[in-house]
């Protein structure tokens, strides 16, 4: 059954918004008395039946809620946008697909793009959560800098690692990683971190990391990275 999205359910009555009414109504071709799967993005699923098939707004009930348990880890990506959107929405639907909790769209020295609107990719992130089940939606924090981001204290009992370009440190991230913890991983951009940033980093708390031999790009190593965590803790 396809899964819809809706924030702020309070049951037992919703008022289904005009996009997600069109497209049960019109494409799906529901009416009333069939049932729907509804999320708020908050670990609730709802299932409802239709009481009034209108395209505008559709009217549905909630019949059962079903509460999922939150990860006993939590995946926290700091990525310097790329200098095309396209990019960085592709990295967002998958990393949503594979499963991960908050991004920071971070400014560093060497960043090619030091604004992303997150319109697109909140949107991006709503489809993936309904494409592959997640009833949890991800959290997009943007305009962020490095520096504010590694001394920030929120961070204090995370794992934390920064993933660079370095043929000379051989700490694979699979290799130092623990499973069941909260992590954040600093991706830098193309031209990848400073020597300052990195020295900057280390000294308040990050790990050297490496995704691997090869040279990403710095969407492939945000993927990689996040895909890295959930293999660990599955």
């Amino acid at each position: 059954m396809p899964l819809f999205f809706q924030e702020n359910i309070q049951p037992p009555e919703v008022q289904l918004e005009p996009e997600e009414s069109k497209h049960l109504i019109r494409v799906l071709r529901k009416k009333t008395g069939d049932s729907v799967d509804l999320t708020d993005g908050n670990g609730n699923l709802y299932h409802c039946r239709i009481q009034d098939a209108n395209p505008k707004k559709t009217s549905l009930l909630v019949i059962d809620v079903e509460k999922t348990p939150e990860d006993n880890f939590r995946i926290h990506l700091a990525i310097a946008p790329t200098k095309s959107p396209d990019r960085m929405e592709w990295m967002v639907e998958k990393i949503t697909e594979i499963g991960f909790h908050e991004i920071y769209l971070m400014k560093s020295q060497n960043s090619e793009r030091t604004y992303l609107k997150t319109d697109r990719l909140e949107k991006k992130i709503i489809s993936a959560c309904k494409q592959s089940k997640q009833y949890f939606k991800p959290r997009v924090h943007s305009d962020i800098s490095f520096s504010d981001l590694i001394a920030n204290t929120a961070f204090s009992g995370f794992q934390k690692f920064i993933a660079y370009v370095d043929e000379n440190h051989q700490n694979h991230l699979l290799d130092v990683a623990k499973p069941i913890r909260d992590y954040l991983i600093l991706i830098g951009p193309e031209g990848d971190f400073d020597p300052e940033e990195i020295k900057q980093a280390i000294s308040n708390g990050f790990e050297p990391v490496s995704l691997g031999k090869s040279r990403l790009r710095t969407e492939t190593a945000g993927l990689a990275a996040v895909q890295m965590l959930q293999i660990l803790n599955r």
